[in-house]
């Protein structure tokens, strides 16, 4: 009977830390989310907010750390409040720089399959499907002026 009680006990206490560790993953996919967004929108504000006040033609920054601290502005210009770790692994995220290497975006160093899979925001569309976190990567792409032209008067 204790036998059975042991066994009995031990794998409830296997199913109870495998729900946890699910509800963990969970919560820090969650955070990914808006970290990783939060990140994105401060690096828009970025490349916008130097045109806007016509300081400099726009540009993404060399570095994560300028989106705390503008260096552009005499006065401080803060981005972001302050640089979030990766909710996934607890530390730095790995960079994405575009072509002249500049900080366009961040995304996870985790491998581990995301419980999302759809239903994402237009936005992260990209995420859809993808079989790692590393997969999901928060870039800034800064719109295309697409105005269209005026049709030339008829005569």
């Amino acid at each position: 009977m204790v036998l059975v009680s042991i066994t009995l006990l031990g794998l409830m206490a296997g199913i109870a830390g495998s729900s946890w560790q699910t509800t963990v993953q969970r919560a820090k996919e969650a955070d990914l989310l808006w970290k990783g967004n939060q990140i994105r929108r401060a690096i828009e504000s970025y490349y916008t907010t130097s045109h806007a006040q016509g300081a400099a033609p726009k540009a993404f920054p060399s570095e994560l750390g300028y989106l705390i601290l503008d260096p552009r502005f005499l006065e401080i210009q803060r981005h972001l409040r302050r640089l979030y770790p990766d909710p996934m692994t607890g530390k730095e995220w790995d960079i994405i720089k575009g072509p002249s290497g500049q900080v366009i975006g961040v995304k996870s160093s985790s491998n581990k399959v995301p419980f999302k899979q759809d239903g994402f925001s237009e936005v992260n569309q990209s995420f859809r499907g993808q079989k790692s976190y590393k997969n999901w990567q928060f870039i800034y792409q800064p719109q295309q002026n697409t105005q269209l032209k005026k049709p030339a008067p008829k005569s």
